[in-house]
């Protein structure tokens, strides 16, 4: 008797090599593979099998990694793990503001790449079975059920890992949340480290939802230890 899929993944990747050996391994931990070999090719499969996940090169004929996660992200929250050789700083940051939820450089390692794959899937799985309601703080509102933001009644777009980022401290607020945490909770794996990452994405949702981002009245730093969520009404930026 066949077990049952752990999950279906698309993989796409121009380099046959790579589409082989991560095919080859995620069919061996019972997980369902659909590939691609260029972005266009990618984008078009995606929106037909709607898969649990999405692996995608970047450097990629017909549309690149960084496109075609762009238009993913236009109809679908799948998670989405950038596969690349080009593993600095800027373009980690590029990826993972176009929408990508995490990042893995080549020659990749089969261990850290399963891992990876669990851990966004877990964490795709645990946020479809959460239907918490509206969380208002001010002038703040998260709708948790359908994933939008508004400021004054008016809606703010935040990319998924913005989002998450934002659900993470707000579901824990007046508590205070170290670095690691968040970034162990939103970057996965291997980032516990990266706090400049934590830094850039708590910066651009200042810039998105405080009155003065300088001078926050809700996401606030509290030195040598974290950030905190505040809940106090008082508003002096009205």
């Amino acid at each position: 008797m066949s077990q049952t899929s752990n999950g279906h993944i698309l993989v796409a990747d121009d380099d046959d090599r790579y589409l082989r050996l991560i095919r080859v391994n995620l069919e061996a931990s019972n997980y369902t593979v659909i590939t691609a070999e260029d972005g266009r090719e990618a984008l078009e499969l995606t929106a037909l099998h709607t898969p649990d996940l999405v692996l995608l090169d970047i450097m990629m004929p017909e549309l690149d990694g960084y496109m075609v996660c762009q238009k993913i992200r236009e109809f679908s929250n799948v998670p989405i793990i950038m596969l690349t050789a080009l593993g600095d700083t800027e373009n980690l940051i590029r990826g993972l503001d176009t929408g990508a939820d995490d990042y893995i450089t080549k020659p990749i390692s089969v261990k850290e790449l399963l891992a990876r794959v669990r851990a966004a899937l877990r964490r795709s799985q645990l946020s479809q079975l959460e239907y918490e309601p509206d969380f208002q703080a001010g002038h703040l509102r998260v709708d948790f059920v359908s994933r939008r933001v508004f400021v004054h009644g008016q809606e703010v777009s935040l990319p998924p890992r913005e989002y998450r980022l934002l659900k993470a401290l707000v579901t824990q607020a007046e508590r205070v949340v170290t670095p690691g945490q968040l970034l162990e909770k939103i970057w996965g794996p291997g980032f516990e480290d990266a706090t400049h990452l934590l830094w850039q994405a708590i910066h651009r949702l200042r810039s998105k939802l405080e009155a003065v981002p300088n001078a926050p009245q809700y996401i606030q730093t509290r030195p040598g230890i974290g950030y905190i969520f505040t809940l106090d009404e008082t508003d002096e930026h009205k």
